[in-house]
């Protein structure tokens, strides 16, 4: 029976600020349990925690069953990293550290080749077959297949940084779910993978009889994979947790009504409490000059300081409050028009015209051209005037493609980068990026930036520099610089990726409101949901407009 028992957890930051509050609860074996909860509350660090890479300050974990993890970072690997390292990071305890004697005894031979430095490696070889070596480079061969196209064989020295998020994602992930762990933690395992590869996810969740405990803010997941719904809820002293037995299509109903009865019992706890204080001070006047009331008074006394004692019941959790005011202003009808367009290697030529307050998606799989060809509009198009050129300091590449694609009158492009990647904000605290501005928006004095990033829920974290902020913080945070800068075009890359899903329900609204023109690459069904055009990178090559969704375009077939 795999299963993971978490008890009491208390977790302090290292500024002493509490981070984990007695969090608690059961993943049973074979259950499918979804961690949810504000950006910023600890669900990475609780993930960590059960993974045994952090220390709780208190509280206990006890599983049976090995442990397999997929920490946040995958999809995001632009080290010297192989395809090899990638899979032994996730193998069992004894075969990952097999594998990187292998890989230490073929480097020793390359330098030296003596005796004992062959007999060193030839130890390692035995090690390695020994520790399951072998058999599990047969699973390795499926895995690579599955989630590449080539044999392992051919796959195993590419370097990492060469596939896409959604590539790193999958090849994790299908080692994970065919290899020998009984229980799986998965930090954000949907975070870069296109629809196919999401679709792909929930039924590997569904038909596994692994027990999986998993991050996640996609809601269309959630509804289709999980079988209950662990919630860490931000309080004063740190995340609690709460778990609703149910699926997510009845979370929000289940959770109103826990507040609700939170709500009720505190009021009751108040009225008990101040009838019990009134009647001590009733006895407390009446022994000033009858004696034979102190007795009565010390009986009141002792049953109000026993019942404060015991405390009042659960606040009712701190809500998170998202306001995100995205103007923009008026531009000219067409915001772009795109000629013959064909993106080098990727996508053939075609046309289209996008008008002013138009919210397009752009559908399709991943390493299609998606994102291409938003940094193609965020630079300004083929030949950018003063007028295009962005609003925001990102450094966007140069996208070769043959044809025109040109921005209306007044369009200011403003770029959500999937990635975060944001040197022009590394070092910097968030009062200080603020506070300072630059050629794009004016600066702010503390007062009105301290407020805005409130609005954003980023108050707590306005000293914190930018790299130390969760993924979905730096989100909200590059959304919150696009609503300063004047943007007229919003280019949004995989927005909700990182936000928790009242930030993501947040940007939505944001986005009703604003005056112009938005463009999203999406892979995210409930959020694609909310715009009226849909264009799709289709996997023969072409480019078209559907009414609706398209969510079975496959991998654009291209020689690998």
């Amino acid at each position: 029976m795999a299963h993971i028992d978490v008890a009491q957890i208390d977790y302090f930051l290292s500024d002493g600020r509490q981070l984990l509050n007695a969090a608690s609860f059961r993943v049973g074996d074979g259950a499918k349990s979804a961690l949810i909860g504000p950006n910023g509350t600890g669900k990475t660090t609780l993930l960590r925690i059960v993974a045994g890479d952090l220390k709780a300050d208190s509280g206990a974990i006890t599983s049976s069953g090995s442990i397999g993890v997929m920490r946040q970072f995958i999809g995001q690997v632009r080290d010297e990293s192989t395809v090899r390292d990638l899979l032994l990071g996730v193998a069992p305890t004894a075969i990952k550290a097999a594998g990187i004697a292998v890989d230490s005894a073929e480097l020793d031979m390359m330098e030296r080749d003596d005796e004992p430095t062959q007999i060193a490696y030839a130890q390692a070889l035995a090690d390695w077959g020994d520790a399951g070596g072998y058999d599990i480079e047969t699973t390795w061969d499926e895995v690579t297949m599955s989630a590449m196209g080539v044999p392992y064989e051919r796959a195993q020295y590419r370097s990492a940084a060469t596939l896409s998020g959604g590539e790193q994602k999958r090849l994790v992930l299908e080692a994970l779910f065919r290899g020998p762990d009984e229980i799986l933690l998965l930090d954000e395992p949907d975070n870069y993978l296109d629809v196919p590869g999401k679709r792909w996810l929930e039924g590997m969740l569904n038909a596994s009889p692994k027990s999986v405990l998993f991050v996640s803010h996609d809601r269309e997941l959630l509804g289709n994979a999980a079988d209950r719904i662990i919630t860490l809820e931000p309080g004063a002293l740190g995340a609690t947790s709460w778990t609703h037995g149910g699926s997510f299509a009845s979370y929000y109903q289940a959770r109103q009504d826990r507040n609700l009865r939170f709500e009720e019992l505190r009021k009751r706890w108040d009225e008990d409490h101040a009838k019990l204080r009134e009647l001590m001070l009733m006895y407390k006047n009446k022994a000033a000059y009858n004696s034979d009331m102190a007795s009565r008074y010390h009986a009141a006394q002792t049953r109000l300081q026993r019942f404060e004692d015991a405390g009042p019941p659960q606040a009712v959790p701190i809500e998170q409050n998202v306001n995100m005011r995205l103007t923009g202003g008026r531009t000219g009808k067409r915001a772009v028009v795109a000629t013959k367009l064909e993106l080098t290697g990727l996508m053939k030529a075609f046309d289209a015209e996008l008008w002013f307050g138009d919210r397009v998606a752009v559908l399709g799989s991943n390493g299609s051209g998606k994102s291409h060809f938003l940094r193609l509009l965020a630079g300004g198009g083929t030949d950018p005037e003063r007028e295009h050129l962005p609003v925001s300091e990102v450094v966007i590449e140069a996208v070769p493609h043959t044809g025109k694609v040109k921005l209306g009158a007044r369009i200011r492009p403003g770029f959500f980068a999937q990635t975060h990647l944001r040197p022009d904000l590394q070092g910097r605290t968030l009062l200080e990026i603020l506070h300072r501005g630059d050629d794009h928006r004016d600066g702010m004095s503390q007062e009105p930036a301290a407020r805005a990033l409130d609005r954003y829920g980023l108050a707590k974290q306005s000293e914190q520099l930018f790299e130390s902020l969760s993924g979905g913080q730096q989100a909200r945070l590059q959304i919150l610089l696009l609503e300063l800068s004047g943007a007229t075009l919003l280019l949004l890359d995989e927005p909700t990726d990182n936000l928790d899903l009242h930030s993501a329900e947040a940007l939505e609204k944001g986005i009703d409101g604003f005056e112009g023109t938005v463009i999203a690459v999406t892979h995210d069904r409930w959020f694609a949901r909310s715009f009226d055009r849909f264009f799709v990178f289709g996997s023969d090559g072409r480019v078209y407009e559907s009414e609706e969704p398209v969510w079975d375009e496959s991998r654009v077939v291209r020689q690998r």
